[in-house]
Parts: C-alpha cells; sequence; structure tokens
C-alpha cells in the first residue's frame, strides 16, 4: 500500500511540476508527470532530506525536495525536447 501511495504522490508531483513550468496550456502529459515524479521525489526528496538531516521519515523537507526534484526534471525533458525538434529541422 505505501508503494502505491509513493507511486502516487510522484505522478501528483510531476502533474505539478508540469503546471508550475506552464506547460498546462496543452495539457498534462501523464508519462512525463510519472517519470518526473518518480524521478524527481526519488532524487530532490531524499537528497533534501538527508540535507535537512530529516533523514527518510516524511517531512515537508523532503516534501519539498520532490517538487523541486520534479520540475528540475520536468525543465530538462522539456529542454531536450526542444532541442531534438530544432535539429530535425
Amino acid at each position: 500500500m505505501l508503494i502505491i501511495g509513493m507511486i502516487l504522490f510522484g505522478v501528483l508531483v510531476g502533474a505539478a511540476a508540469q503546471l508550475i513550468l506552464g506547460r498546462s496550456k496543452s495539457g498534462i502529459d501523464w508519462t512525463l508527470a510519472f517519470v518526473a515524479g518518480i524521478g524527481g521525489s526519488f532524487a530532490g526528496g531524499l537528497l533534501i532530506s538527508l540535507l535537512a538531516g530529516d533523514g527518510l521519515d516524511l517531512r515537508p523537507s523532503g516534501i519539498i525536495g520532490s517538487l523541486a526534484g520534479a520540475i528540475i526534471v520536468t525543465a530538462v525533458w522539456l529542454w531536450w525536447k526542444a532541442r531534438a525538434a530544432a535539429g530535425a529541422d
């Protein structure tokens, strides 16, 4: 049950990252939300929680780190897609 909750939290964080970056005009890409949410939550949440001294407990620092990590992953993904599209022309 915890794993399902973590996956759902990751997808929500990934969708929030797209909304923050202004991607909402064309709708939410749920594949990107899943990848950015899970990857960003793992990397950002774990790193911020450990740096803040919270360990692996669910704390606000981990939630903020999850969102920051998802925003970074989403921004890199969108940059990479734009770069690939420009190179194809």
